[in-house]
């Protein structure tokens, strides 16, 4: 496990000690895997015209209804809460179960349930097992991913059973008190790019993170501020947008970890590449927010809106069970200067390793999937809304599912554990983990390297006599270079014609022990 692994892991059991000793708000819907109920009843006769009706307006309105919930803990009546529908891609769900929004608070000032005053929604859109939301946030929470909680719900609307959904935690200062432990700076929601209409709030212009100038409003149509919103002071978003943009690559590289909760952001895109997860800022630039946390000074990366994981938003890409782990679109500054630093890239692999080690393999996933799926099959056995027959539910567990089964204009939805196991063969052939994570663990006092990192040729000052030749090894575990080194103290060695990137140098001696040391080449 790597250093900011442990770090993070250390810092989540310190957070889980403490919060096992109190409360927290949403843990009666979200404190265990569970599914409970959720019955509206609206006294407009039309409700559904009104709801649907609102969804065209740009500044969507709620509709009010008397909400039942019942979870673990009992049943409770609540009048007066606000309810509007919400989603983009999700909309053309067929049929009328569309995601939507509950504000408990919409009508009576203060109210809420289980001290929470939203709550989301989520209809199971291109996902016939109906579990990959809560499966992709599951694991990124438990990888120490800033994300959402999520559970299950079987909704009626006045009497009708209106179908079984995901329900997934707002993203709101509630989430920021329990999650960040800070909730008074600003908080950035990519914008919606869809354009205006049908729910658009954000514009229709990409949250890229590029440079767009000092004035404020060249970025409103691609973000929204969900905090201080009266303030209505942008100066520190853009300030981070310049730096990401306009800083030296020296620079960059030394000072992006004072200013981002750079571990954090590493794993979280490493999760999204994993998990093929495109539709958000590594893909489309949206469905993702960014806190500036006053606390530590840094911005904080959350995840939102895994609904398309596991491959079901494609952003073009052909193979994507083999995609890249490098893979961006173009025009995201923060990923691709990552991408392109050998340091913070091998940092970046350190994360993709780890998180391969510990979720992101058949072991440790079937096991989740095949408890979600026992948990929630009958309730969506009995959803006569779902986007997928019973069948496809089933046989999405195991299977891909093509043509008709494959979603809005055919192709192939895949299944659940072969996604896993195909990806995680895939990232396997792409770097070495074992050899990566193996490294800081070799005997480094052999020998040393210098300059590094280097632009291109090194020098080794060997502290023992037996030692008998070096091997240059990339990420992939390939030998690009052996070079005797028996009998010498120094040698030198020009790789000037190598790539830029993350190598070991290894050291092989006369009784075949051997020394390693990272070398990074810009």
């Amino acid at each position: 496990m790597s250093l900011s692994s442990k770090l993070a892991f250390f810092g989540l059991c310190l957070f889980l000690s403490i919060s096992s000793m109190a409360q927290i708000d949403g843990d009666n819907i979200f404190g265990q895997d569970q599914i409970i109920s959720i019955d509206l009843t609206f006294a407009d006769g039309v409700f559904w015209n009104t709801l649907t009706s609102n969804y065209e307006l740009d500044d969507i309105p709620y509709e009010s209804a008397t909400l039942v919930i019942t979870d673990m803990t009992g049943t409770y009546t609540i009048d007066s809460v606000g309810i509007r529908l919400k989603g983009n891609s999700s909309y053309s769900h067929p049929g009328n179960k569309k995601s939507f929004k509950i504000d408990f608070n919409e009508y009576i000032a203060g109210q809420n349930y289980d001290g929470l005053k939203k709550l989301n929604l989520s209809n199971g859109f291109k996902d016939p097992s109906c579990i990959r939301e809560k499966l992709f946030f599951d694991v990124c929470r438990e990888a120490g991913v800033k994300a959402p909680r999520a559970s299950f719900a079987n909704v009626t609307m006045n009497g009708t059973p209106w179908g079984f959904y995901t329900v997934v935690e707002q993203i709101d200062d509630q989430f920021l008190d329990w999650a960040i432990l800070d909730d008074d700076g600003n908080l950035f929601k990519a914008g919606d790019n869809f354009g205006a209409g049908g729910g658009g709030a954000g514009g229709g212009d990409e949250a890229d993170l590029l440079d767009y100038g000092s004035d404020q409003s060249a970025y409103e149509e691609k973000y929204e501020l969900k905090t201080n919103e009266i303030a209505n002071d942008w100066s520190d978003l853009i300030d981070f947008i310049d730096f990401i943009n306009n800083t030296s690559d020296a620079d960059f590289q030394s000072q992006l970890s004072s200013r981002l909760d750079l571990p954090g952001f590493l794993r979280s895109a490493a999760l999204d590449n994993m998990f093929a997860n495109l539709d958000t800022y590594t893909g489309s630039a949206r469905n993702y927010y960014i806190y500036h946390n006053l606390t530590t000074g840094l911005w904080e990366w959350i995840k939102w809106d895994g609904n398309e994981c596991f491959g079901a938003y494609t952003n073009g890409v052909n193979n994507i069970t083999g995609m890249a782990l490098d893979y961006s679109n173009a025009n995201r500054p923060l990923l691709e200067r990552i991408f392109d630093d050998p340091v913070l890239y091998d940092m970046y692999l350190q994360e993709v390793c780890d998180i391969t080690e510990n979720w992101f393999n058949s072991d440790y996933m079937d096991e989740q999937i095949d408890a979600t799926y026992a948990l929630v099959q009958s309730s969506v056995y009995a959803d006569a809304n779902k986007m997928y027959s019973n069948a496809n539910f089933d046989d999405i567990i195991e299977s891909n599912l093509t043509g008709g089964g494959g979603g809005p204009g055919g192709g192939t939805t895949y299944g659940l554990k072969p996604f896993i196991a195909t990806r995680a063969n895939s990232i396997n052939s792409q770097v070495d983990c074992a050899l990566f994570n193996s490294v800081s663990e070799l005997n480094t006092t052999d020998f040393s390297v210098f300059p590094n990192p280097s632009t291109g040729e090194i020098s080794l000052r060997l502290e023992r006599n037996d030692l008998r030749h070096v091997d240059i090894i990339d990420t992939y575990g390939r030998v690009i270079l052996t070079k005797s080194v028996k009998g010498l103290q120094q040698v030198s060695i020009d790789l000037m014609d190598v790539s830029k990137g993350l190598y070991i140098v290894r050291l092989t001696s006369e009784n075949g022990s051997t020394a390693a040391q990272k070398l990074v080449l810009n």
